[in-house]
């Protein structure tokens, strides 16, 4: 079910108040909150585990939810506080979180700053190297072409974002080249080996946003991560043909366990 909820206010619209959330909710069961990536929730849509409620936000920015014309600078720590106001608001106490892309790293932040409220993380496509050399091409064409993706795919962003979807681009492209231009910074404050809640990785083996090396740092940071790299999958494995019903298992039976 379609639903929305109103925030005092959000890092990710400074100046703004209220702040419109629009989220999907629907199932019975333990509670899994899924955090989209950079492109928006219905680009790559979640088939709901079994026995759970699936709680998917739609951050500032994209789909229903309030606009903005660009994105913060450090966006992952604004959004990781607006989702944790919106489960505030929801009266959510504890749940686990699901996060794919920027949503990864996302809930990868909320995992370290509030550990005691999550059951458990899956972090899926999750980003840890930030200048991205293979994928500056394609954040260049966000920022400065987004009708460059062609039909089939600009046409999915506009039934989702509506006129606006080039804006979702331009600010998703523009954010990510500036983080390219800080190498040297974190996404996690150096804090990533903190996270002591059970975490689920779940990676494409052809994900082309990830650099080399990048899959071999998560595991020296994470050591007791559980690990699940799909063959043929890409940079959304829960939601590509071939491997998105394995994907709903295995985060079911993840969600079921630590719960």
């Amino acid at each position: 079910m379609d639903r929305t909820l109103e925030l005092a206010s959000s890092p990710m619209a400074p100046g703004v108040s209220p702040v419109r959330v629009a989220y999907r909710d629907e199932g019975a069961g333990p509670p899994l909150v899924f955090l989209h990536g950079g492109w928006g929730y219905a680009f790559y849509p979640v088939h709901r585990p079994e026995g759970v409620r699936l709680i998917a936000p739609e951050r500032t920015g994209y789909g229903r939810s309030t606009r903005v014309a660009s994105l913060p600078p450090r966006f992952h720590a604004a959004a990781a506080v607006e989702h944790a106001r919106f489960l505030d608001a929801l009266g959510l106490e504890r749940c686990v979180l699901w996060g794919h892309s920027d949503g990864a790293v996302i809930a990868a932040i909320m995992a370290i700053e509030s550990p005691e409220r999550y059951a458990g993380v899956v972090l899926e496509a999750l980003h840890l190297e930030r200048e991205k050399p293979r994928s500056r091409a394609f954040f260049t064409m966000m920022a400065e072409d987004p009708d460059g993706f062609g039909e089939r795919v600009t046409s999915k962003l506009a039934a989702d974002h509506g006129d606006t979807w080039r804006d979702v681009l331009r600010a998703g492209g523009r954010a990510w080249l500036d983080i390219a231009a800080t190498p040297d910074e974190d996404f996690f404050d150096r804090r990533l080996g903190e996270v002591s809640l059970p975490v689920m990785v779940m990676h494409g083996a052809d994900d082309p946003r990830t650099e080399p090396g990048e899959l071999e740092r998560l595991r020296r940071e994470v050591p007791h991560a559980e690990w699940r790299v799909l063959p043929t999958a890409g940079h959304s494995p829960h939601s590509e043909r071939a491997t998105r019903e394995a994907c709903r298992d295995l985060v079911a039976t993840f969600v079921t366990r630590v719960s």
